[in-house]
């Protein structure tokens, strides 16, 4: 069952907009952008009204709140596009190949590399089968916290935890679907 032949001979879904997959590979993270917006705005909003009472205590910790959360609003946008690589990656791995164990293990270490490739397989017709998959290796729908935090307390400070979260390549998608799906439906 893991190992179905590639997609290349079979009929392909109406494929979204690329704007329309970028956002569902990454609803969790937009909707905490969002809220990191909200309290962005609202350290300022107290930032401002202690720097016209010329309070130095507020001034400094609602300025440093407000840097806080405005440094995770540009890390949420980077988790995303990083997010949206491996989407793109996956979408033409499980094409090419089917569902490959190593692939598929590849993108498990964290809910929103799952959900990448969840969207990827959904677009492609194949979500059920990984996420049978990921079921049969003990993943469940509420494991958020990524795996490697658990495993290794210290990973701030590894160049691969940065690298894989935040700098992701950037990956040309080697399939064109919009062109495949008007191909397979003449």
């Amino acid at each position: 069952m893991l190992f179905l032949k590639s997609m290349k001979s079979t009929v392909i879904l109406n494929q979204p907009s690329i704007i329309i997959s970028y956002l569902r590979v990454g609803r969790l993270l937009y909707y905490s952008l969002v809220l990191f917006l909200l309290e962005a705005w609202f350290y300022w909003y107290k930032l401002e009204a202690a720097y016209n009472r010329s309070d130095n205590l507020f001034i400094a910790f609602w300025a440093w709140s407000f840097l806080f959360s405005f440094s995770h609003i540009y890390l949420v946008i980077m988790d995303g596009w990083s997010r949206f690589q491996n989407y793109k990656r996956a979408k033409d791995q499980l094409y090419m190949f089917g569902l490959n164990k190593r692939a598929l293990d590849m993108y498990m270490g964290s809910k929103c590399q799952r959900m990448a490739v969840e969207t990827a397989a959904e677009e492609l017709g194949m979500k059920d089968d990984v996420m049978n998959y990921y079921s049969s290796k003990g993943v469940k729908w509420y494991h958020y916290i990524p795996y490697f935090m658990v495993s290794d307390p210290l990973f701030l400070f590894k160049k691969k935890f940065w690298s894989r979260t935040f700098l992701e390549r950037k990956y040309e998608a080697i399939n064109d679907f919009k062109n495949i799906e008007i191909k397979l439906s003449v």
